[in-house]
């Protein structure tokens, strides 16, 4: 299974504020180093990586003098606002002494749940990585509320695996990996070296969290890992401690807990799209675009005949023979009044058309699902 890992090409990597700040003690300028030399060896390999980083209201705290995590919102966002500007300086550093550029990337998770700020966030992503760029991606602690009480990394770090269909998602902790028990009530609990991301008996296994500055814990490791397993992620959790780890964890050495995912990401993410959509309009296709999607191809503009409904880019809608039968389902690229004006239209012409390009494809064929 290990080999899964060693094959990915994109990789999202989560580190935590225990290995960020020095337990809440100030931003580790060493491990950060490290970790930013480790990604440009793996770029090097060829590898896209995305990085989301936890630490900015720990570091805000050290650079405020506070000594104890606070409770009022209004101190945990000042501290996110004050620490952001110490974290993503220190990582742009890095960064550039090994010859890459990076880019601070800042979402909520209301960010990931509207579809057109999906949509959005996941084109300037990929723009990122085209452009051989390092996102630096971390929750906009300074806007947010109740991600702050109840959120975590560790789930931002899956969304973002999701969002960008990452092969895989590596979670760098404090700990080793997954236990059998906390093993630092039970002297007896042994490591998990690899298992299935759905095998539930592993939440009865995770701890809480570890310190007062990291706010998740083993529990939301293991929720991450399920989480990105939906969209084909494996994920390995392992220690940031360790020397190389994220370079051994990347080439499938065995090291930490890897749990993965058992359907392929293009399966996985077919069938989210399959159980999940709810269908907003209708295209009806001419019969070359009928075809050419039964072939596994992507609908382009030019073969669409007529749009029906009221949506927006992003939305689910039907698309059916000239003699209403549905051949597929999927994920628009344009609103229903942008599909109206460019349908059956080539496309270069799109340009011309709307003023600008969201995507060459009216559906790209990985946001099809064929009955």
């Amino acid at each position: 299974m290990r080999s899964r890992i060693a094959q990915a090409k994109r990789l999202v990597v989560k580190v935590g504020s225990a290995l960020v700040t020095r337990n809440g003690e100030g931003l580790a300028h060493d491990f950060i180093g490290d970790c930013a030399r480790q990604i440009a060896t793996l770029h090097k390999e060829g590898r896209e990586v995305l990085l989301v980083s936890s630490g900015a209201i720990a570091a805000g705290m050290q650079r405020l003098g506070w000594q104890t995590r606070p409770h009022a919102m209004h101190d945990l966002q000042a501290a996110a606002a004050v620490g952001q500007m110490g974290l993503a300086q220190a990582y742009d550093t890095t960064f550039v002494q090994h010859g890459l550029q990076a880019a601070q990337v800042l979402l909520t998770h209301e960010d990931l749940a509207d579809r057109t700020r999906y949509l959005n966030a996941r084109s300037t992503l990929q723009a990122l990585l085209q452009l051989g760029v390092v996102p630096i991606i971390n929750e906009n602690d300074t806007v947010v509320t109740d991600e702050i009480k109840f959120g975590d990394n560790d789930t931002l770090g899956a969304l973002v695996a999701n969002l960008i269909e990452a092969d895989a998602l590596v979670i760098l902790t404090d700990q080793k990996g997954l236990y059998s028990a906390d093993p630092r009530v039970d002297p007896s609990a042994t490591l998990i070296s690899e298992g299935r991301a759905d095998d539930r008996s592993f939440e009865t296994m995770a701890g809480g969290a570890g310190s007062g500055i990291s706010k998740g814990g083993m529990i939301t490791k293991v929720r991450a890992a399920q989480r990105a397993a939906r969209s084909g992620a494996h994920t390995v959790i392992a220690s940031g401690r360790e020397s190389d780890s994220l370079i051994s964890a990347a080439n499938g050495v065995n090291i930490g807990t890897l749990l993965y995912a058992v359907d392929s990401p293009l399966t996985a993410r077919k069938q989210w799209l399959a159980d999940h959509l709810q269908l907003a309009g209708q295209l009806t296709l001419d019969d070359g675009a009928v075809t050419a999607l039964r072939a596994g191809r992507s609908l382009l503009a030019i073969g669409v005949r007529s749009v029906e409904g009221d949506f927006e880019r992003g939305s689910a809608v039907r698309c059916c023979t000239p003699e209403g039968n549905e051949v597929a389902r999927g994920l628009i690229n344009y609103s229903s009044s942008e599909a109206r004006r460019i349908a059956g239209h080539p496309t270069q012409d799109i340009e011309s058309l709307l003023g600008y390009v969201d995507g060459t494809e009216l559906i790209h064929r990985d946001n099809l699902v064929l009955p």
